[in-house]
């Protein structure tokens, strides 16, 4: 951790971001290498322990309230603990809180019904299921969300869902999908066509297709992502989420914190591969008695990297305070902001330590390469980076008086 990195504690002086570093520092480094030698699904076992382990050093689910069986962390403490997590590559499956779960929880908790809540949020919020959230589609530009395919025809008591999703993230022995589809593609606004169901993925009709290869690697499990097909799907109107037409809504809704969870994230990333960088410029001769780290080069990347992830860090937690306190409107140009130029800042320091490494960077042998073909998606998902440049220049520019273009 820097030295310039702003103190994390709870209100009983706990301070929850150094019990988890310290706890996966201990118990991270061995089923690290298992995972990276062996793949995420050979080690599916150790890791459900470590997730027990958590659990019975209360430690589990930070970012979800107590009486659901989590930390009950407020916004800014859980970002300073989504950083020490993001310092190993399974850090915030262990600990409960992995995307896309985390972001169901949060829907379910703020829109699901009673019912809904007993069925779905109460297993995911104890560990015992996973799920997944499925909204990209391969015909349509994922930059454009309101556009979509996928359709819930009303029916009777329910819905019968078709459509063509990829890109969704654990499908892969996930119990429940939230999926987006079109319920009134005739609505007057774009934004309002498309609502939010609750679908179990063993229900008839529900095609896994397969795990998509990223970077040439498919994965298995949580570490996944899949193409899924929906063939006449019934859906009880029961199992809609939030108000019909409120799709876009709740997906705007679940980015925000879930934002703050990825940058912070990130952050975690880039410190552990600051660190390796570090250790092997100064420990790595280019001949006897000339360490790689007396190279300007690399101190110029060492120098680099430690200002842009301190300033990150400090934007990002800026960032959560002004949600908790202001709301996710006020914060949006924040919102924006963080999501760009941190995924920046992670690729420019993955490149970084990649190139003090050489050859070895290449290889799992450290999770460098790991990250660099698994984060580069960072700068697409949740909004490209062009995306959130444009939204944010052009609501600037508007303060200045420039006209919005009418759509």
């Amino acid at each position: 951790m820097s030295a310039t990195s702003p103190p994390c504690a709870s209100p009983t002086g706990d301070d929850p971001a150094e019990r988890a570093r310290a706890f996966l520092d201990a118990r991270g480094p061995a089923l690290e290498r298992r995972v990276l030698a062996e793949g995420w699904t050979a080690a599916e076992g150790e890791l459900e322990g470590l997730r027990a382990e958590v659990q019975a050093a209360g430690l589990w689910c930070p970012a979800l309230p107590r009486e659901w069986g989590g930390m009950g962390l407020g916004l800014p403490v859980f970002a300073r603990v989504s950083e020490a997590l993001g310092r190993w590559i399974f850090g915030h499956y262990a600990f409960g809180v992995q995307a896309p779960d985390m972001g169901n929880m949060e829907l379910l908790l703020s829109h699901g019904t009673d019912a809904q809540r007993e069925r779905w949020l109460r297993p995911l919020a104890a560990g015992r299921v996973r799920s997944c959230f499925a909204m990209t589609e391969p015909e349509h530009a994922g930059s454009n969300p309101v556009v979509l395919s996928t359709t819930a025809r009303r029916d009777g008591d329910g819905y019968v869902l078709n459509g063509h999703k990829w890109f969704t993230s654990s499908a892969d022995g996930a119990a429940f999908a939230i999926v987006m589809a079109v319920t009134d593609s005739h609505a007057a606004r774009p934004h309002e066509r498309a609502s939010m169901l609750i679908v179990p993925m063993d229900a008839p009709g529900v095609e896994l297709v397969r795990n998509l290869p990223v970077m040439g690697e498919a994965g298995g499990g949580w570490a996944s992502h899949a193409e899924v097909r929906f063939h006449d799907v019934r859906v009880p109107a029961a199992d809609g989420l939030g108000a019909e037409g409120a799709g876009f809504a709740l997906a705007q809704e679940r980015l925000g914190p879930g934002r703050i969870h990825h940058c912070m994230r990130w952050i975690g990333i880039c410190e552990r591969a600051f660190d390796l960088m570090c250790a092997r410029a100064a420990g790595r001769e280019l001949a006897p008695g000339e360490p790689l780290g007396r190279q300007q080069a690399v101190q110029f990347w060492v120098a680099e990297s430690r200002a842009e992830i301190d300033a990150a860090r400090l934007l990002v937690l800026h960032t959560a305070e002004r949600i908790e306190r202001e709301g996710q409107h006020a914060a949006r140009d924040d919102v924006s902001a963080i999501k760009f130029h941190v995924a920046g800042v992670l690729g420019r320091v993955l490149d970084r330590a990649i190139q003090v490494h050489g050859a070895l960077g290449m290889t799992y042998e450290t999770p460098l390469a790991f990250w660099y073909a698994h984060e580069r998606a960072a700068r697409i998902y949740d909004g490209p980076d062009e995306v959130h440049k444009a939204a944010l220049g052009s609501r600037i520019l508007t303060r200045y008086g420039m006209t919005r273009r009418e759509r």
